[in-house]
């Protein structure tokens, strides 16, 4: 378990690190296709820029785009107690409490460390789960707070937004002109490799959330049912979601992987290459633990 925490901690140094090359590299080609080479100056002040920017804001920005609204004790007294209650058994700072008003049943913890940490859930979880499913998916979400979990896929999140941001910007602008107008063979490759290199940009991004193991769902889940000492009620939870769609109403990719099941829609191309495990295979995980 202290393995892992700091796997993660040195995970989010990899991260950013990563981040910078992606947008030094994207901005050396922009530069020298638009005849503009600031741009590598301008795109290393941003990125570092925004990576302080991200760290410190990116919880806020993953609740805002998924419009989850936070919560008092009076407004969900059952959520509220659940998440003070298993806090206090996983010797956590008392998280503070969203929801998610979405028909589809699913979860997720964010933030950079565990007091400054938040935990959401949607309308459609808190609706068809009973207290002991509830107990065990609250107590995952935490354990991805115990873990660190949660300061790798904040980071994630917006790095890959900036990459993306970035990556659309420039190709927008190629598309109305803004290459150098030349013709220069060098110079024409170099265009070609920009362009191929925005293309390829988001794509890179991507495989940096995919790139975020597995392995954190399946200890969330151990850590959870550890916390609770029932996993069946975290198992129970994962077969009912099994029979219903986990697909928020708002699709976003960039938080997918914060989520407690996959939160997108089952004909997506980025499903083939899913942050979560199948829930069949967690739920193995689990029984393999009651034994």
């Amino acid at each position: 378990m202290y393995e892992q925490i700091a796997s993660n901690k040195r995970r989010t140094v990899f991260l950013m690190v990563f981040f910078l090359v992606i947008l030094w590299g994207l901005g050396y080609v922009i530069g020298k296709a638009t005849g503009n080479p600031g741009l590598l100056f301008f795109f290393g002040l941003f990125s570092i820029g925004y990576s302080i920017v991200s760290y410190f804001n990116g919880a806020k920005w993953a609740l805002a785009v998924n419009g989850a609204k936070e919560i008092k004790k009076a407004d969900d007294p059952r959520l509220w107690r659940t998440v003070e209650n298993l806090a206090i058994t996983d010797g956590l700072p008392m998280p503070r409490v969203y929801i998610m008003d979405d028909p589809a049943p699913n979860a997720f913890a964010t933030g950079r460390k565990p007091d400054k940490s938040v935990v959401c859930a949607t309308t459609g979880l808190l609706n068809i789960m009973d207290d002991n499913e509830l107990e065990g998916v609250i107590a995952h979400e935490l354990g991805h707070i115990k873990n660190y979990d949660i300061r790798v896929n904040t980071l994630a999140f917006a790095l890959v937004g900036v990459i993306s941001m970035i990556a659309d910007f420039f190709l927008r602008f190629s598309f109305f002109g803004g290459m150098r107008n030349d013709r220069e063979e060098g110079n024409s490759q170099l265009a070609v490799l920009a362009i191929v290199a925005a293309i390829i940009a988001p794509l890179a991004a991507t495989l940096l959330q995919l790139a975020i193991s597995r392995r954190r769902e399946y200890l969330a889940d151990a850590t959870g049912a550890m916390t609770t000492r029932y996993p069946q009620g975290l198992e129970s939870a994962l077969r009912k979601l099994e029979t219903v769609s986990t697909a928020t109403r708002k699709q976003n990719t960039s938080t997918a992987h914060m989520f407690f099941a996959n939160p997108l829609r089952g004909h997506s191309l980025l499903n083939l290459f899913s942050t979560h495990p199948p829930l069949e295979a967690r739920i193995e995980a689990l029984q393999k633990m009651e034994m």
